[in-house]
């Protein structure tokens, strides 16, 4: 079942966000430190009674075993770009012992359809060089690149 979080998710939520920021801390620990989290307990609190955000979660049997964080953007009479609203999805994560189970795959189609019922234009949404896996399963989700991000390590 995917509904909307609430803040009795949070201890789910927060184990996670633990598995996100592993993932993250494995590929560039550089810039990401080990064995915590984007967000506190408190932040995380917070971030729910947020109305420009959304967060969803894919719940069986009680456990959490995936969250989608989900942020909507417009832009209107912008000089040069044109009126648009977006939904950034800034967070999916499918518990390590759930995948395989097209819980991701649940997520994202419930994502599409929440922008589409909010009338967004477009879905976007960044990943990491080097999370291979994330990538492979955007694009099998039928996104492709919009922009890329580059770096200099000095």
């Amino acid at each position: 079942m995917i509904r909307r979080a609430n803040k009795n998710d949070i201890p789910g939520l927060m184990a996670l966000l633990y598995q996100v920021a592993a993932v993250h801390h494995d590929i560039r620990p550089d810039l990401f430190k080990s064995g915590t989290t984007k967000y506190t307990e408190q932040e995380l609190s917070d971030l729910l009674d947020d109305t420009d955000k959304a967060v969803f979660v894919f719940e069986d049997g009680g456990k959490i075993l995936g969250h989608a964080f989900c942020q909507l953007s417009e832009i209107k009479d912008h000089r040069l770009l044109q009126d648009i609203k977006t939904l950034y999805i800034d967070d999916i994560c499918v518990d390590e012992a759930a995948r395989g189970r097209h819980v991701g795959k649940a997520l994202y189609d419930y994502v599409l359809d929440f922008a589409r019922s909010m009338d967004c234009y477009n879905v976007t949404l960044n990943v990491w060089e080097g999370n291979d896996a994330a990538l492979a399963f955007y694009r099998s989700m039928g996104m492709h690149v919009q922009k890329t991000g580059m770096e200099t390590i000095l």
